[in-house]
């Protein structure tokens, strides 16, 4: 299955990797953007699909949602892990088909999935679902046509977070989207994003951890191929550009981002010299962005974190083998 614009910042990585951020205690406004690849079967049910985001609020709730089907007849995918089996669970599809690509909760009866719906024509719409504790239903966006959400934040029922593009079907001047959540209704929400840089620029990850602290990550001039990072913050009133950290290896964007507080967060993705592009991992210690270039030849896409000696990164490599990293408080240490 061919996938939209802002999933081409993911890697092939597999189910059981989204089991793993189950495992860890993913915490409820962390996603972590995966597509199944050939790790292994999967738990519980099978479905010829991709499965792009993963959230759980405890070890006996998480989310996994993604779409199967062809590309003229996409469908969104969504299954539920109930601490002992993953259960596919029935969720809305639009006339012209859809696929969804982060997801978020906050309780067993509370839960946020976004993504995109006829999104392999010129003109995609954003498309958003909400589980109430029994059904998942779709909400009202007030995205522009030519719109596609790639990931998303929540922290409580009235306030949440998601990012994306507009013009996504013109790679030459796409542009950041972002939309805020208010308890009533999304809107949306200006970007400091420029229209756009020299080849466009999109937001792929977000996350928060009060209604005053969230960061949005992704990428302009050449993304999702390489390009220069882009860092978001909200702090409680605007959301303001934060200067990334820079290296003389060359062009890099970030695919994900994960907090814990004000003064810990992480964001991951890759890039680099051309000759050894490899993961990129940031971290943010309250003050500053500080990056470092670690494994040759791979790509992180996803990052969940539940403290600041404890995170996890995900992605997969060149030769299409399947990654896992962890944050031990002093390194990053292949898992």
């Amino acid at each position: 299955m061919r996938t939209p614009l802002l999933a081409t910042f993911s890697v092939a990585i597999g189910i059981p990797l989204l089991l793993a951020g189950v495992i860890a205690g993913v915490s409820p406004v962390t996603a972590a953007a995966a597509r199944t690849g050939s790790a292994g079967p999967a738990a519980s049910f099978v479905v010829s699909g991709d499965l792009r985001g993963v959230a759980a609020t405890s070890a006996t709730n998480a989310w996994t949602v993604g779409g199967y089907g062809s590309v003229s007849s996409a469908k969104t995918l969504i299954a539920r892990w109930n601490g002992t089996a993953w259960t596919r669970v029935p969720s809305p599809t639009p006339a012209g088909g859809g696929e969804l690509s982060g997801v978020a909760a906050t309780s067993a009866s509370s839960a946020w999935a976004v993504g995109c719906t006829s999104c392999f024509t010129s003109s995609p719409k954003t498309l958003i679902l909400h589980w109430n504790g029994k059904t998942w239903t779709r909400v009202p966006s007030p995205a522009p046509a030519d719109s596609s959400l790639s990931g998303v934040a929540a922290i409580s029922a009235s306030n949440a977070w998601a990012v994306g593009c507009t013009s996504c079907s013109h790679l030459d001047s796409f542009k950041g989207l972002i939309l805020g959540w208010n308890g009533k209704a999304w809107r949306r929400v200006p970007s400091p994003l420029p229209a756009y840089g020299k080849y466009g620029n999109a937001l792929a990850g977000v996350a928060a951890t009060s209604a005053r602290n969230a960061w949005a990550v992704g990428c302009t001039d050449g993304c999702p191929v390489g390009g220069t990072p882009v860092i978001e913050r909200w702090n409680g009133t605007a959301w303001k550009q934060v200067a990334p950290p820079t290296t003389p290896y060359g062009l890099y964007n970030l695919a994900a981002v994960a907090a814990t507080s004000t003064a810990s967060a992480w964001a991951v993705g890759g890039g680099g010299p051309v000759t050894s592009e490899g993961t990129a991992t940031a971290h943010w210690n309250g003050r500053r962005w500080t990056l470092s270039h670690g494994r040759s030849g791979a790509e992180l896409a996803g990052v969940a974190a539940t403290s600041a000696t404890n995170a996890w990164a995900v992605g997969g490599t060149a030769s299409g083998r399947t990654l896992i990293l962890r944050w031990n408080g002093t390194t990053w240490k292949l898992n």
